[in-house]
């Protein structure tokens, strides 16, 4: 990452907020032209707003790390490159479905709030400014230095995010006496599979983050070790991806395999991460120990007493597992340098 002055960056991101306002104005004037519409239902003005305002975030993502990050891979080999690249992409598409999904679910809150209220276009069309102003913002901030940190964070809030909408839009409204799986049946079921879609590509992106911190920290003769650590955290993210990709009504046994991969591979990850930092810190190891115990008393209070339902087993399982995640991050941005650290090898897999 480049040297920044913080007068400066704040003074692109108060420029970016304007550009991405007034994009989203012209975009909103375009979408929402005829009659007044509704904040939701068919024809509502949430799609198209969240449409615009996502498509805007990535692009103020896109442009943040040009002007931000750009000389980062100059000196970097071709795989670390690639490796770079490849998660500045996934991030492009994170953010927007970030600001997508806050939109919707902004709009279905409003909704019931303002109830019958229907938006001209010059009212929808502000609706989307506002939303692309906010959503480009916080785009463009995160192009500035992104932090491993920080995706942790974004994952925990868009996972909140998306399965809230979920929920607000479910087809059936006791889906919760069965577990999360039923959200992703019905009309609406994309709200609740693409979340855990996008939610999938953000851990494997987590995954090369924690990789590039290990290497900052290790260096190059640790990279086999490093390399383990990011195909686990990778093979988790696609498993849970699939658990969206193949819905509980379509495919039973494929959407029980990838769930149970997802939880077996994140634990397979967290242990091997854990082994791969040098000395690992204390409060990572107290949270990693009562992490697991906590799991363990959970497990056995749902399918030994049936104290908890399985909706309230996953809530428990998954907040633990964010819970470790962000001991694990924050432990890592305190250990590793915040400075770019090229590989000096040719090929990951040769040396």
């Amino acid at each position: 990452m480049q040297n920044v002055d913080p007068l400066r960056a704040e003074s692109r991101a108060t420029w970016a907020s304007v550009v991405c306002f007034l994009l989203g104005l012209g975009a909103g004037l375009l979408v929402m032209q005829g009659a007044p519409r509704p904040l939701t239902g068919p024809g509502g003005v949430g799609f198209p707003v969240a449409l615009v305002a996502g498509a805007i975030a990535g692009a103020s993502f896109v442009v943040s790390t040009f002007l931000h990050r750009s000389g980062e891979t100059r000196e970097m080999p071709w795989w670390q490159t690639a490796i770079s690249d490849l998660s500045a992409i996934a991030l492009t598409i994170a953010y927007a479905g970030v600001t997508g999904l806050g939109v919707l679910l902004g709009v279905e809150i409003l909704a019931v709030g303002l109830h019958g209220l229907e938006l001209p276009m010059i009212g929808g069309a502000i609706l989307a400014a506002v939303a692309s102003a906010l959503g480009g913002r916080f785009a463009f901030t995160a192009g500035v230095g992104l932090q491993t940190r920080d995706l942790a964070r974004m994952l925990s809030t868009y996972l909140v995010i998306g399965t809230l909408f979920a929920m607000i839009t479910a087809a059936d409204p006791f889906w919760w006496r069965l577990n999360f799986s039923q959200l992703g049946i019905g009309g609406d079921a994309w709200a609740f599979n693409g979340t855990v879609i996008v939610g999938g590509l953000l851990v494997a992106t987590v995954g090369t983050y924690i990789g590039r911190d290990l290497h900052r920290l290790r260096g190059d003769e640790s990279l086999p070790r490093i390399a383990w650590v990011v195909a686990l955290w990778v093979a988790t993210g696609v498993a849970l991806g699939a658990v969206g990709f193949f819905p509980l009504n379509e495919i039973v046994a494929l959407h029980d395999a990838a769930a149970i991969a997802t939880l077996v591979l994140f634990t397979a990850s967290a242990v091997v991460t854990t082994l791969a930092m040098p000395g690992p810190p204390r409060a990572l190891q107290i949270t990693t120990a009562a992490v697991v115990v906590l799991i363990v008393v959970t497990v056995a209070l749902s399918s030994v007493w049936h104290v908890l339902t399985t909706t309230v087993l996953e809530v428990i399982v998954v907040g633990l597992g964010m819970l470790w995640l962000t001991t694990l991050v924050r432990s890592l941005s305190i250990l590793a340098p915040d400075e770019s650290r090229p590989s000096s090898r040719r090929s990951l897999l040769r040396g």
